[in-house]
């Protein structure tokens, strides 16, 4: 019964569960008692358990451990560590601070804009796409620029300075669609501001307002075909538009004006606006120049 136990594959142990599946009764290979290290069964206990209390000490005796029992084979909770994560470091580049200009005015004084500057401008925007021949097409002369505002003028100031004979020129204006001076701003609030501070110097004159704001191209255009104005003030886009139109006609101005040295609330000229900058180039290659080249247009940087 006993032998018949152990060697069944129903139940992996024993009935006295001394041994695990497959192993034949320690019974059935006892040594026989009385051998010398291998005591013989206890009274009341098995004879399979004391081989293998038996087999614990030869085990032990060559330096090995007993086999563990069903007690050390119960299945045990398993833990995944996790590799440390490299602790980032807080301290990060510091970034090279990008100079403002606020930055640059407060350390040096504002520089009024002279002709080089204009120059300089038209070349470096043209000095990829363009061919030498015609960069110096686009280079105009000392005679072609008024004199430039060194920052101590008001703009009536300035215009009476760079136009001793304006009230000849405007008695003698009597053309529809152009105007006797154009003045080129950066926004329509700059336009207003410009138009209150020549009240000394423009008279009795009309003056046009060509920007944008509150204001659709086409009553701009009517207003020139039906009227005569002697000076416009608007923005280099509006000019723009009204000349591809041929709503407005430059061929009787005489100055042509560029706010250059008046910064808005961000410290910013009117060069510095990406959009007015381009605007404003596209209008004086297209028009500007050859007439100044002409002798007929007088560019003034107040």
């Amino acid at each position: 019964m006993h032998l018949k136990a152990c060697f069944s594959l129903k139940r992996p142990f024993c009935k006295t569960r001394c041994q695990p599946r497959y192993q034949p009764c320690p019974r059935q290979r006892r040594p026989p008692s009385g051998s010398a290290g291998t005591p013989g069964p206890a009274r009341g206990q098995c004879a399979g358990a004391a081989a293998v209390a038996a087999w614990g000490t030869r085990w032990r005796s060559r330096g090995g451990t007993p086999r563990p029992g069903r007690a050390a084979l119960q299945p045990t909770e398993c833990f995944l560590s996790q590799p440390e994560e490299k602790q980032e470091s807080t301290v990060k580049a510091k970034r090279r601070k990008k100079k403002k200009i606020s930055d640059v005015l407060q350390k040096s004084a504002p520089k009024p804009g002279v002709p080089a500057d204009l120059q300089n401008l038209l070349t470096q925007h043209f000095g990829e796409n363009r061919s030498v021949i015609e960069i110096e097409e686009l280079q105009l002369s000392d005679s072609c620029f008024l004199t430039a505002n060194d920052l101590t003028h008001s703009f009536s100031s300035y215009l009476k300075e760079i136009c001793p004979k304006w009230a000849k020129l405007r008695r003698s204006h009597k053309e529809k669609k152009s105007v006797v001076m154009l003045v080129l701003c950066s926004s329509a609030l700059r336009c207003l501001e410009l138009i209150k501070s020549m009240t000394a110097f423009k008279g009795d004159c009309r003056v046009l307002k060509l920007f944008a704001k509150h204001i659709k191209i086409q009553e701009q255009i009517n207003m020139l075909e039906k009227g005569v104005f002697h000076i416009g003030v608007g923005t280099p886009g509006r000019v723009k538009a009204l000349v591809e139109q041929d709503a407005l006609c430059l061929n009787s101005t005489k100055y042509m004006i560029l706010d250059w040295n008046w910064r808005d609330q961000k410290l910013r000229r009117m060069m510095d606006i990406p959009e007015i900058k381009k605007e404003t180039i596209d209008l004086l290659e297209k028009s500007i120049i050859k007439l100044c080249r002409d002798g007929s247009v007088k560019l003034g940087l107040f």
